[in-house]
Parts: structure tokens; C-alpha cells; sequence
């Protein structure tokens, strides 16, 4: 087949290599084991890929995680029922946040839909029942919740829906609507990776460790938010600023704004040089802690970030909201030398 665009039609009709390269690498791993090849003809633009996946979207999944520590291998977990063809590749790494790339029939679906919320209830279920028949969830435990067992997930889960039960909500047919694939999904996964869990007991008790840290550090971010919320009520905070932060005499958050200077000598000169009304001051004691690999329970409890945390008024973490911060702007003043540079670096 081929095709030219009608400049009288289509607004773009010069391609971008990136976009279509982008679209059939993940159709070919889609389409496991069909060969697909991009060639460019253009003058001074020629180039030729070739995409090809014997695995399909297991090696989706390792794609996804090529630039990341993995944990474990790829998961892989299919079946099907009332015509609904399902697939599902999973693998853990150890960062902190969770990429789940859905499709039906070939099809990205950018805003998710049934497909996806039967993912991730089956995957949030299975962990549960595991940990509680291992052990390691008491009776009295609270359950684990999505966002803690999904930490550090890459996932990639495809559907063939027939037409007669294809449904999308929207005009952008980007989100799937059909009822029944929320609970096959659920089903398939629920029952398989709880099966795979059992099989692959010790990686199965590390995940399980791995996401009850994720709900303490998810717990220590929510307390955080509240008490930056609600710091009046909290004497703990307010005894620990009233030696640090000279606060501005505005309380209007969208023109106050935050200095955070090195040391008590600094903030001195600071106060004296600062717009009162709207410019507040908090001294920092030397570096602060590095944050890159320590935990959130052990982050908040040092103090100097604690504090800021606080002064802010943002929260952190998944609880982070830019819209509750008492600043407009913060801005780091420092020496100009390697301690102040070290300290920029780790703020």
C-alpha cells in the first residue's frame, strides 16, 4: 500500500522518523514474532530499522526497564474467556515509581480504563492473600495498598476484545469501557501471580518486604502533609522553628518567599538585608542529610529536612501537593565555595 498525504488535507505532512519509529517498535512487540522494517528515503535523512521480538511484550517490559536495577525476573501471565484474550509482562526495579503501559488490539490506551483498574486490583489482592498466608500480614495488620505493592513495577498488559464487546469512554477512544475485562483481568492475575508467588517463595517474601517499606515511607509522607497542614496543633514543629525561621509578616502564599541560608551567621546578615513582609529566612546547620538512597522513615527524621518539609508546607512524596506550599519561591543562598556547593547539590 502506499500513501501520500494531501497537503490540502493533513496539516503535517513532512513525518517525524522518532514518532513512527516509536509506533511499530511497539507493534512488533505486540505482534510477537512478526518482523516489521522503517526505512527512510529522504535525502540526507536515510535510515533503516528493523524491529523484531521472538518474546513479544516480555521484552517490552525489558525495554521499558533497559536504563534501571531489575528485581527478579520477567512475570509473564496470560488466559482468556468470553472471546477476551489477555497478556501481561511484569517486572520490579528498584526505583520508586510504577509504569504501566496498557493496549487493546494493538491499540495504547493513554487513560487506562477496565482493563487496567482489573490489573491493578488482581495484582494488589494477590499480594495480600500471599502475605497473609506466609505470615509476614497478622491478623491485625492493615491490608498492603495498590501504590505500595505497584512500587518500582513495569508492566506492560495487552487485551484482544472482540467488537462486539469493545467499548471506549471518550471521544479519543483512549480509555477502555468494557465492563467484563475488568474482572477477567482481575481474575487471571490474581489467581497466576498468586500461584507465582507461592512457587517463587524467598523473591515472593522480598516483594512483600519491599512494599510494606513502601507503605511506611507512603504513612511517614502522609503524617508529614498533615502536620505541615495542621502545624498550629503541632507544638513538636513550632518549638523546633522558633530558633530557626524568621517568618514573613504576609500570609499570602503567591508572593512570600523562602530563604534557606547556610548557617546562623548567614541568616543573621539575611534578616537584616531582607523585605520583612514578604521574605522569610531559615538557617540550615551545615550539609544535610543525602537523600538519594536513604528511606523516607529515615529521611524525616533528620531534623534540617524535617523542618523544611514543614516550613514549606507541601508535603512529600506521593502526598506532595505544590498547591498547599506557604512560598512562592524558595531560593538557596549559600557560599560561594565547595561546601556551598555541596549544599546546593543535595537541597
Amino acid at each position: 500500500i502506499d500513501f501520500k498525504p494531501d497537503s490540502q488535507i493533513f496539516t503535517t505532512t513532512v513525518y517525524n522518523f522518532g514518532t513512527l519509529a516509536e509506533r511499530l517498535r511497539e507493534s512488533a512487540f505486540l505482534l510477537k514474532g512478526v518482523k516489521i522494517t522503517l526505512t527512510d528515503e529522504r535525502e540526507g535523512q536515510e535510515r533503516t530499522e528493523e524491529y523484531h521480538f521472538e518474546s513479544g511484550i516480555k521484552e517490552f517490559v525489558s525495554y521499558l526497564n533497559e536504563d534501571k536495577d531489575t528485581l527478579g525476573d520477567i512475570m509473564y501471565f496470560d488466559g482468556s474467556k468470553d472471546g477476551i484474550e489477555v497478556e501481561v509482562a511484569a517486572q520490579y526495579n528498584d526505583g520508586y515509581t510504577e509504569n504501566l503501559l496498557s493496549f487493546v488490539n494493538n491499540v495504547r490506551t493513554k487513560d487506562g480504563g477496565s482493563h487496567e483498574a482489573g490489573m491493578r486490583s488482581g495484582w494488589t489482592k494477590a499480594f495480600n492473600e500471599y502475605a497473609r498466608k506466609v505470615g509476614l500480614l497478622k491478623e491485625r495488620d492493615k491490608n498492603l495498598e495498590g501504590t505500595d505493592v505497584r512500587e518500582g513495577l513495569s508492566a506492560v498488559i495487552s487485551l484482544r476484545v472482540p467488537e462486539d464487546l469493545l467499548q471506549f469512554e471518550g471521544q479519543t477512544k483512549e480509555k477502555l469501557g468494557t465492563p467484563e475485562a475488568r474482572t477477567i483481568v482481575d481474575s487471571i492475575i490474581s489467581e497466576q501471580l498468586g500461584y507465582y508467588l507461592m512457587e517463587n517463595g524467598d523473591f515472593g517474601k522480598m516483594l512483600i518486604k519491599k512494599s510494606t517499606q513502601a507503605r511506611q515511607a507512603r504513612e511517614a509522607a502522609r503524617k508529614a502533609r498533615d502536620e505541615s497542614r495542621n502545624g498550629k496543633r503541632h507544638k513538636k514543629h513550632e518549638r523546633l522553628l522558633s530558633g530557626k525561621l524568621t517568618p514573613a509578616q504576609s500570609k499570602n502564599a503567591a508572593k512570600n518567599e523562602l530563604f534557606l541560608v547556610e548557617g546562623d551567621s548567614a541568616g543573621g546578615s539575611a534578616k537584616q538585608g531582607r523585605n520583612r513582609k514578604f521574605q522569610a529566612i531559615l538557617p540550615l546547620r551545615g550539609k544535610v542529610l543525602n537523600t538519594e538512597k536513604a528511606k523516607l522513615p529515615d529521611i524525616m527524621k533528620n531534623e534540617e529536612i524535617s523542618t523544611m518539609i514543614y516550613t514549606i508546607g507541601a508535603g512529600v512524596g506521593t502526598e506532595f501537593n505544590i498547591e498547599d506550599a506557604n512560598y512562592d519561591k524558595i531560593i538557596i543562598m549559600t557560599d560561594a565555595d565547595v561546601d556551598g556547593s555541596h549544599i546546593r547539590t543535595l537541597l
